[in-house]
């Protein structure tokens, strides 16, 4: 069993782990967790160059991480993290090859940071939001590394505190 773990919403995240866990404890299967934004990298296709799955976390950031794409394979080059878009157009804005972003947020970067980034591209539509193919994908590489699907230690990664969290 395949579930992007996050980020993402709060709600939406929590209810896919749990349904995901539950599948996988009542026929005994392996449990593979995979971040969303990794699933976004994955289901842009075979492409060469930087690979920049954005989701909107409002106030001025997005949900990030950069993969470079080559020949099919992706290569991690940050951790999932909350960036600032003034940060996010820093870090990309230096970037000698095609920046192809992928994700919810991809319209709302490229409308942010095209005056200050050149080469950001936006895939076709079909190319450009996560598909349940790209957590196919993601799972099947952690399972070809070895790596064992434990549902019991599957957790969300929300990456922030959520709204009722922060203001405690």
């Amino acid at each position: 069993v395949a579930v992007a773990e996050g980020p993402g919403s709060f709600t939406g995240i929590r209810i896919g782990v749990a349904a995901a866990k539950g599948f996988a404890w009542g026929r005994q299967l392996p449990c593979y967790g995979v971040s969303t934004l990794e699933a976004m990298a994955q289901s842009l296709g075979i492409w060469q160059g930087y690979v920049c799955p954005c989701m909107d976390a409002r106030r001025q950031q997005v949900y990030n991480a950069l993969f470079y794409a080559e020949k099919g394979k992706l290569r991690r080059i940050t951790e999932d993290r909350a960036i600032a878009l003034k940060d996010l157009a820093e870090e990309l804005k230096n970037f000698e090859e095609p920046v192809f972003l992928v994700g919810d947020g991809s319209i709302l970067c490229y409308n942010t940071l095209s005056n200050q980034v050149p080469g950001l591209v936006l895939p076709l539509e079909h190319r450009m939001h996560q598909r349940a193919a790209g957590v196919g994908l993601a799972a099947l590489q952690m399972m070809e590394t070895g790596l064992r699907g434990n549902g019991a230690e599957l957790t969300p990664n929300y990456l922030r505190l959520s709204q009722a969290e922060r203001e405690r």
